[in-house]
């Protein structure tokens, strides 16, 4: 498990009370001197651990060290769970990363979204603009593949319940190995340990089941709404995405749509990785290291 050292927990209350979480990589204010942070949205049921490899090579990088935050949103990780299961919402959640930037002392940052966290980002161009001056989109987009939902919905309520960590690394990799071929077996156990928590020696995946439980209420025979209104207020902005190769959920037609609406859109393809690409493996931290590099 990650050095706690590495990072300072921090926790605040939400705009309706709840206890939420995120970590804090904060190298010495002079060496981060007149740079923005690095704010980190994970995905549908991820959490700040998604974030820990990444988070250490941009905090410690030698020439342009940044301070890095990565927040569990509710329901996830470290963060309360909410007794009001429709506030599992991108509206809410957004509204819980404009309290966090607050309370860790935020005013403007480049943010990275992977996935859900990339939709939440969406709705903060919409409705905090000030807060982003550039945006690293994981593998997501303002429309997404229904039948690449449809997957997250089926093996997300999957009825398997690991008994050691070599299981539950086992079966991440029977569910996605066909698609994430970049990973070897050390990756499989790192996904294992930021998907699953330990629960009395036994591997328990670390989200409110209510999270997984609402995807089997979306009518997947309607068209799913989209968000191209907000992407576009993104036009203005740095934008890199980054998307998976095998990905079933960001489609290469979707990508190709986004850089036609943002003429400055930088494109970075994961090979051999799908939803969503592991941001510390391959060519990827390079590619964001380049793209951090023309930022502020």
């Amino acid at each position: 498990m990650p050095d706690t050292s590495d990072f300072k927990e921090r926790f605040y209350i939400s705009a309706d009370g709840l206890r939420l979480y995120a970590r804090d990589y904060r190298p010495d204010a002079a060496a981060t001197a007149g740079r923005l942070p690095v704010v980190c949205l994970p995905g549908l049921t991820r959490n700040t651990r998604d974030f820990h490899p990444l988070a250490l090579l941009l905090s410690r990088d030698r020439t342009a060290p940044r301070r890095v935050i990565a927040l569990d949103s509710r329901g996830r990780g470290n963060s309360a769970w909410d007794e009001n299961k429709a506030n599992y919402s991108l509206a809410v959640e957004a509204t819980d990363v404009i309290a966090a930037c607050a309370e860790l002392g935020v005013e403007r940052a480049i943010f990275i979204g992977t996935s859900r966290g990339g939709l939440i980002l969406h709705l903060i161009a919409a409705t905090r603009p000030d807060l982003l001056e550039a945006v690293i989109l994981n593998d997501i987009g303002p429309a997404i593949e229904v039948q690449g939902l449809m997957q997250i919905r089926d093996y997300l309520n999957r009825d398997r319940k690991p008994v050691d960590w070599k299981e539950a690394a086992d079966i991440l990799k029977e569910t996605h190995g066909a698609s994430f071929a970049a990973l070897g077996e050390q990756d499989w156990r790192e996904m294992a340990l930021a998907l699953y928590r330990d629960s009395g020696g036994r591997p328990v995946a670390d989200f409110d089941p209510a999270i997984a439980e609402a995807l089997k209420s979306v009518d997947f025979s309607q068209p799913l709404p989209d968000l191209w209104a907000q992407f576009d207020r993104l036009s203005r902005l740095p934008l890199l995405l980054i998307r998976g190769a095998n990905s079933p959920l960001l489609s290469k037609e979707i990508a190709d749509e986004m850089a036609r609406r943002h003429s400055g859109l930088i494109l970075h393809i994961a090979e051999e990785q799908g939803h969503a690409p592991f941001l510390h493996l391959g060519a990827i931290p390079a590619a964001i290291q380049a793209f951090l590099a023309d930022c502020r």
